[in-house]
C-alpha cells in the first residue's frame, strides 16, 4: 500500500509500535508468546487487546511472526481467515480465543 500523497512511501500494513512491543516482551521472555501475555502488555499499557491481536494476525499473514495452537502444531493465517475476524467490526473476544496458542518472530537470514 502507498501514500496518494507521496507515492513514494510505503505505508505500513500493520502497528509497527505495537510491533515493537511485542517483539521487545519475546525478547524479554525469551520464549513464544500466549494470549495470557498480550492480555498482561494491554492492561499494562493501556491498549485494546484486540488491537494488538490485528497486528499479530497481519504480521503472521505477511510472514514476519508465526503461530501454533495449543498442541505447537503450526497454522498458516490467511488473508480470508483474517478478514472474516472483522464482519463484525473489531475482533470480538471470542475470536481472540481461537488464537490461544503461542506465538514467536520469525527469523531472518540476516
Amino acid at each position: 500500500m502507498t501514500d496518494t500523497k507521496t507515492p513514494d512511501i510505503e505505508v505500513p500494513k500493520w502497528d509497527v509500535a505495537l510491533e515493537a512491543l511485542v517483539k521487545e516482551e519475546y525478547g524479554k521472555q525469551g520464549k513464544p508468546l500466549r494470549l495470557e501475555d498480550f492480555r498482561r502488555l494491554a492492561n499494562q499499557y493501556t491498549i485494546r487487546l484486540d488491537d494488538i491481536m490485528a497486528t499479530l494476525l497481519e504480521l503472521a499473514v505477511h510472514g514476519q511472526w508465526r503461530y501454533c495452537n495449543p498442541q505447537e502444531i503450526p497454522q498458516i493465517i490467511t488473508r480470508d481467515e483474517v478478514d472474516a475476524l472483522y464482519k463484525r467490526g473489531r475482533i470480538q473476544e471470542a475470536d481472540m480465543q481461537a488464537y490461544g496458542g503461542s506465538w514467536y518472530p520469525v527469523r531472518s537470514a540476516e
